[in-house]
């Protein structure tokens, strides 16, 4: 029996019997971890769901939604629910953000995957990386006290707040998130397009524009709707450099609140805990976790509907 167990049958059975096991153990470990993210989704939208709607019983939904006035920490009857003056902050500097971000973003993946040799961009891509690693509450100080004294020697007329020095260093920030997921969507298409267009005497710019950006075109909007998503849940750069007046403006050169900066600021404590004007952060951070989820499922089904496999 003692020989007959040492065999060779016998040590491979044992080690497809253990490599059986430490499959089914990593299989589940990493079970437990996309477990945790879906937990952690359905708590989050457990915890605001509970208090938006002990809110929206006292507000109507569609007040809440329409209205153009914001002011629920003001005494009644001053005291006003319309989230549409929120909304209008947040939108009009992420379409700054956007303005500087996308063009910049595509321009320089174009650059890095297309034109730079390997030294540069081995170069430049850790430089990018450094970039998106700086704290949001720098970039907040830098719009305030460095781009917005610049711009004021331009538009005289311009506030110390202001959408328009928040939207353009968020469009700064968000530039390396728009390259590097560019660059990595141009830099799968195969080298097999590149050299039939060239052979069929294409310049470099046309198989860029023509052969390339088309081919990684999923990529390039996914990177695009992922940077937007993320200049929309920006806090701590518009609650520093954008002001705390909602407004419902579209010019860029006044004071406006995000739905980010308005979390924080009845964070600190201005409003007493379970009361109505409590509240309206949760019912704030709803809307705003419907926008961003949006964005995110439709930048998913945009990857399904144009994605290329090669």
């Amino acid at each position: 029996m003692s020989i007959a167990s040492n065999t060779p049958s016998a040590f491979r059975r044992t080690g497809r019997r253990r490599a059986a096991f430490q499959e089914k153990l990593v299989k589940r470990i990493f079970f437990l971890c996309a477990l945790v993210s879906v937990l952690t989704t359905l708590g989050i939208l457990g915890t605001l769901l509970n208090e938006a709607i002990k809110f929206f019983l006292d507000v109507p939904v569609w007040s809440f939604l329409t209205g153009t006035q914001w002011s629920p920490l003001f005494s009644p009857p001053y005291q006003s629910f319309g989230v549409l003056p929120l909304v209008a902050g947040t939108l009009l500097i992420t379409t700054v953000a956007a303005a500087v971000a996308l063009p910049v973003g595509l321009a320089t993946a174009i650059f890095l995957s297309e034109y730079a040799p390997e030294r540069v961009r081995k170069t430049i891509k850790p430089i990018l990386e450094v970039l998106a690693g700086i704290p949001t509450v720098v970039y907040g100080f830098f719009a305030l006290t460095f781009v917005t004294p610049m711009l004021q020697k331009v538009l005289p007329e311009l506030l110390v707040f202001n959408a328009l020095s928040a939207g353009l260093v968020m469009g700064l920030m968000i530039v390396p998130m728009v390259s590097s997921l560019s660059e990595d969507a141009m830099l799968a298409v195969p080298r097999s397009l590149r050299e039939a267009a060239y052979a069929l005497g294409a310049t470099r710019i046309q198989v860029s524009l023509r052969v390339v950006v088309p081919a990684a075109l999923s990529g390039i909007v996914a990177a695009f709707i992922l940077a937007l998503s993320r200049a929309i849940g920006e806090t701590m750069l518009v609650t520093i450099a954008a002001g705390a007046t909602p407004k419902l403006t579209l010019n860029p050169m006044e004071s406006i609140q995000t739905m980010t900066a308005y979390i924080v600021q009845v964070s600190l404590g201005e409003a007493v805990h379970g009361s109505l004007e409590f509240r309206t952060i949760f019912a704030v951070g709803f809307l705003l976790f419907i926008m961003t989820l949006v964005m995110n499922v439709l930048g998913y089904f945009v990857v399904r509907r144009w994605r290329e496999k090669y």
